[in-house]
């Protein structure tokens, strides 16, 4: 087996630093912006007057990258080649993550709200399987060009990780649907124009099927956003959602009926080996920034670096990410290969290990750089406060342990 970066994929990153360095660099620096990179970053990004959401300037700056990344070719390069991309592969996407986290913070790729130059479009691809022929036709030209936009509707306050008892129902009602509960953590509200519901129709607690989803509009009256929660790591866009008899048409049914958890567990592969590797990129980082500050940093007379109590923890986390590093490309090129369902343990030893690791070598690199680290002039408590919400949201990693213990022990469906 051959574990170098094969040539067409090292181009691709080649041309992409390149492309960085030539456009979105020059856009990072100039009006400040660079002011959502350094010490000022959590505080520059967020609107604390307007519910804790995305500051308007951040999300400008966001959407000349993404466009400037279109323009080039870049930011589509994961779609299939109906829609404008390439059709690149997991494992390309994989090192491509994990490339471009392990260059630090930048524009290039800010994981706080999934913007990178190579974006990740799940929309367009739940869409285009399980859309109508006319949802298809009338929803994807507006995600490619960003007029219409989409926030997930899934956990409930009493329900999170098993959605199987959900207590947001829909009953037909003529033509319509009237949609009744709550949601939260329903991601991407602040800027959305429709939110994927997700409601029971049918069956009993516990039952996978008997769930419906909807494609419903914000403004839609009965909709209401009640308020956004504040994270660990800010600007939020959770949104805490109520439902009160909101009709919407037979149209807006989004996928099987009955089947609307389908939809939600469609990607969730893809999706999760791609976080796997941005959190392999992220520990990276932090493990050479604190070797490059050991090796700088003069303490009695000698580099701290000399001292095994510095040396030995960052060997530690740099051997493990060398055998993660691995993993997620051996996982990748499966799942280009594979049924998805086949290699769905692989994919949860990835994801949970990845963002523990993530968490752990930012907090060795605080530890290392002494106050500084610990400071927000270095970039370690974002990345810390960043990946610890991974250890939870897309499955928890207990979560992941279980599917991973499924297959081990021969628990679980075949």
């Amino acid at each position: 087996m051959d574990f170098e970066i094969p040539a067409d994929v090292q181009d691709l990153l080649d041309q992409l630093d390149e492309f960085i360095e030539r456009e979105i660099k020059p856009l990072e620096q100039q009006d400040d912006n660079i002011r959502f990179f350094d010490h000022r970053r959590e505080f520059a990004r967020t609107d604390f007057d307007n519910g804790g959401t995305p500051s308007q300037d951040w999300e400008d700056l966001l959407r000349e990258m993404r466009r400037r990344a279109d323009a080039a070719g870049w930011l589509r390069l994961a779609l299939p080649t109906e829609y404008g991309g390439r059709g690149v592969s997991n494992l390309t996407m994989a090192i491509i993550r994990e490339h471009f986290a392990s260059k630090g913070l930048g524009l290039h790729n800010d994981l706080q709200n999934e913007s990178s130059v190579v974006g990740n479009f799940p929309t367009v691809l739940m869409m285009r399987d399980f859309g109508t022929p006319e949802q298809i036709a009338e929803w994807m030209p507006g995600f490619l060009d960003g007029s219409r936009r989409l926030a997930f509707g899934l956990t409930e306050p009493n329900h999170g990780s098993d959605a199987t008892y959900m207590e947001t129902t829909a009953v037909r009602d003529g033509d319509e649907w009237v949609l009744n509960g709550m949601k939260r953590w329903n991601s991407g509200l602040h800027h959305a124009t429709h939110d994927i519901i997700f409601a029971r129709t049918s069956g009993a607690n516990g039952d996978p099927k008997g769930i419906t989803a909807f494609l419903v509009p914000t403004d839609a009256p009965g909709f209401k956003v009640e308020f956004f929660w504040w994270t660990f790591n800010m600007p939020t866009d959770h949104a805490e959602v109520s439902l009160t008899d909101v009709r919407v048409g037979a149209d807006t049914v989004f996928g099987p009926l009955e089947r609307g958890l389908e939809l939600a567990q469609h990607f969730v592969h893809e999706n999760r080996i791609r976080q796997a590797a941005s959190s392999l990129g992220a520990a990276q980082y932090c493990i050479n920034e604190a070797v490059a500050y050991a090796n700088s940093r003069v303490t009695w007379g000698k580099k701290l670096s000399t001292n095994q109590g510095i040396q030995f923890p960052l060997v530690e986390l740099h051997t493990e990410a060398a055998m993660l590093r691995q993993l997620i490309r051996y996982t990748a090129t499966m799942l280009d290969n594979k049924h998805h369902m086949e290699v769905t343990h692989l994919v949860a030893m990835c994801n949970y290990r990845a963002n523990r690791l993530a968490c752990d070598a930012a907090d060795r690199a605080m530890q290392t750089c002494g106050g500084v680290g610990y400071s927000r002039h270095m970039p370690f408590e974002h990345i810390y406060r960043h990946h610890r919400r991974y250890r939870i949201t897309e499955g928890s990693e207990e979560i992941q342990m279980r599917k991973v213990a499924q297959n081990l022990f021969g628990f679980g469906r075949k």
